[in-house]
């Protein structure tokens, strides 16, 4: 499936603000047999005094930006074509939970497909008691680590509520599980830390998913969104999986990646500071078009 995409992120400043130095992680990366970016290009307005191009450690495409002078808004905009392929079908490969601490000790590599990045509590993931106990009792000893993987896909899907006012990007995985309400960056959050605590190598995926308007009704403008799941690690044989919690489903072609990492401050879209006392408003749209 081939798509055009594109994003703009506005921020409003109630007070022109100053020395603003961000990271911006919104271009989809490039996975072999997963998807290709054909082009792109990341721009933004005011234009930047500095500005470079990088990849971080978890191998997503960055770019960092520099204002010296005063500013009252700044727009990030990304346009991208992008190939997505469909995931083979395979048979489940993952040995039982029991088996997995042997196989994650055979693992030498520390690059960033490592699972050893993915096993343990991260900067915005402690660990959560509440969120254990929810997970160990959804676990069966014959389960395999993918079963294990649905399933908890499957409760957290049917146990919460999506609801985009009920929690903030600051919410932590406790807060969200406790009013069982929220978006999919805490849909996926919760469930990091469910795997974690059974010893299964989890991790974010921030990206971009296709969404389809209602029978008879036109696709609106800026409609699509960028959003989050879960991937997480089935052993040596069949390696990662992706689950999406909010919609319960496969990753699949209709899921365009941009980056992956340990939780969500390691793929925000922008992350940064500047120097302000006033508030500021944040506007965000978003179009993913299907062109063959």
């Amino acid at each position: 499936m081939l798509y055009d995409i594109s994003l703009k992120i506005t921020y409003g400043y109630e007070v022109p603000v100053s020395g603003g130095r961000h990271l911006v992680r919104v271009l989809p990366v490039s996975i072999p047999g997963r998807q290709r970016l054909v082009a792109g290009s990341v721009t933004c307005q005011p234009t930047p005094f500095e500005r470079a191009e990088s990849v971080d450690f978890f191998a997503n495409p960055t770019t960092s930006i520099l204002f010296r002078s005063v500013h009252d808004h700044l727009v990030i905009r990304m346009q991208a074509r992008v190939q997505a392929e469909a995931p083979a079908l395979t048979a489940d490969l993952s040995p039982p939970l029991a088996a997995l601490p042997a196989e994650l000790s055979a693992c030498w590599s520390i690059d960033a497909e490592s699972p050893h990045h993915f096993v343990g509590p991260s900067p915005l993931l402690a660990e959560v008691p509440e969120i254990a106990a929810y997970a160990r009792a959804i676990a069966r000893e014959d389960m395999t680590v993918q079963e294990i993987g649905t399933a908890i896909c499957n409760r957290i899907h049917g146990d919460f509520t999506y609801d985009t006012e009920a929690t903030t990007v600051s919410t932590t995985p406790a807060e969200a599980f406790k009013l069982k309400r929220g978006v999919c960056q805490d849909f996926a959050h919760v469930m990091i830390v469910a795997l974690r605590s059974l010893g299964i190598p989890a991790g974010y995926v921030s990206g971009f998913l296709r969404t389809l308007p209602p029978p008879g009704k036109e696709r609106l403008e800026g409609a699509d969104a960028m959003h989050a799941w879960v991937r997480f690690w089935c052993g040596a044989t069949a390696g990662w999986m992706e689950l999406d919690p909010t919609n319960n489903i496969p990753a699949g072609t209709d899921h365009i990646v941009v980056g992956h990492g340990r939780d969500y401050g390691d793929v925000a879209p922008v992350i940064g500071v500047l120097k302000s006392y006033g508030s500021h408003t944040t506007e965000q749209a978003v179009d993913v078009i299907p062109v063959g």
